[in-house]
């Protein structure tokens, strides 16, 4: 019955943690990380197929051209129409969904 309990009580701090993080984020106007990434796919598509992808969920400042911005980091792996696999890094403004940096990565 113990390690019950305490199953119970660890899903209900999670619960309570996501929905707390959830409701911060709209307050605070942000895009939720899972849509940040899909709209960076949607603009990415010209890379190639899209095979990957990833994105940090915690928020990070980024600065760029004297402004800071709070950011979604992530990454994705595209297949060109030659058959090249490339990785590429972005910054996504966790605002408005703009794409502030997109980056191949060298091997």
């Amino acid at each position: 019955m113990g390690w019950k309990r305490f199953a119970v009580g660890v899903g209900a701090g999670v619960a309570v943690t996501l929905l707390a993080k959830n409701q911060l984020e709209k307050k605070q106007g942000l895009l939720s990380p899972e849509k940040a990434l899909k709209m960076v796919k949607q603009k990415a598509g010209h890379l190639g197929s899209i095979d990957g992808s990833w994105v940090h969920m915690i928020t990070e400042e980024f600065e760029k051209d004297q402004l800071t911005y709070q950011v979604y980091r992530g990454g994705l792996t595209c297949t060109d129409e030659n058959g090249v696999m490339s990785a590429y890094e972005f910054f996504v403004d966790a605002a408005t969904g703009t794409i502030l940096k997109l980056e191949k990565q060298e091997d």
